[in-house]
């Protein structure tokens, strides 16, 4: 880069930015799939188990976990439809020694793009959230966008708020085994890979319209966007913050961990506005 396109980066940064942390805290026992390893951490050495000669000590960490915990970003691999990956790969002859060489997390390229937040119980009229297993539509999203003003592009990572990020604190709630979970279903989904955005993301815990006790038994959106159209997923994001802040546009910034082959990976998403 010269200095005349860096230039008007440093400018905009130096007029005064506000950024807004779309990840969740990874924490022992926060909510999850039932699918995928839980999140762990422990310390195997704490101050004082060994003692330098000055004086100094330190204390390091490990940490177990699925790919798919967290706030997180679906690769390719993830998903497969009657045997076949995005491009029409078999799944079977894609995974080579235990990795996916072609769709895995590594192939993901770190994303610094225009970002639209569609607050969709606000243009239904039930800020708090949709219901529980309520499915949003291609109408939903077109009265958001309405309402909103702010038309999603080619290229773009649009966020879907369903308002149910308000339950993660609670746990099992979030889950929404029982209740079912408000979400995006095969019609909403179309209406995003007609738009060719880079990426979709929501609050919940997948990127789907999930029916009281069905669980994960289906995931039409899953197999749209990523087997069929090829467009990254991301789950459990914090949408509450920018949403009552009434930011729907902004500069997005993610970059997952480039983990050599895996299906997923944890991330921390982030909005970037200029303040005021």
């Amino acid at each position: 880069m010269t200095s005349t396109t860096v230039e008007p980066l440093v400018a905009a940064i130096a007029s005064g930015i506000e950024v807004f942390d779309l990840g969740r805290p990874l924490t022992v026992g926060m909510p999850q799939s039932p699918n995928h390893p839980a999140y762990w951490h422990a310390l195997p050495r704490r101050h004082g188990d060994m003692v330098r000669s000055d004086g100094g000590s330190a204390a390091n960490d490990i940490i177990s976990m699925g790919t798919h915990v967290g706030t997180h970003v679906d690769a390719l691999a993830h998903v497969s439809h009657d045997g076949k990956l995005f491009g029409g790969l078999d799944a079977n002859q894609a995974l080579t020694g235990g990795r996916y060489e072609q769709l895995g997390a590594h192939t993901i390229e770190p994303m610094v793009c225009r970002g639209v937040l569609l607050d969709v119980p606000a243009a239904l009229g039930t800020p708090e959230g949709c219901e529980p297993g309520y499915e949003i539509t291609a109408a939903d999203l077109e009265a958001t966008v309405a309402r909103q003003g702010v038309e999603p592009c080619a290229g773009d990572v649009v966020l879907i708020r369903s308002g149910w990020g308000r339950h993660f604190e609670e746990g099992a709630p979030y889950i929404g085994r029982d209740s079912g979970v408000p979400g995006v279903g095969e019609e909403g989904a179309r209406w995003l890979a007609d738009r060719q955005v880079r990426a979709a993301g929501a609050d919940t815990i997948a990127f789907e319209c999930l029916k009281p006790g069905a669980g994960h038994a289906v995931l039409p959106a899953h197999r749209v966007l990523l087997v069929e159209t090829g467009i990254y997923i991301i789950e459990a994001m914090a949408l509450e913050e920018l949403a009552a802040a009434g930011v729907h546009e902004f500069l997005f910034v993610l970059s997952p961990l480039p983990l050599f082959g895996a299906t997923g990976s944890p991330a921390r998403p982030l909005a970037v506005v200029r303040r005021g």
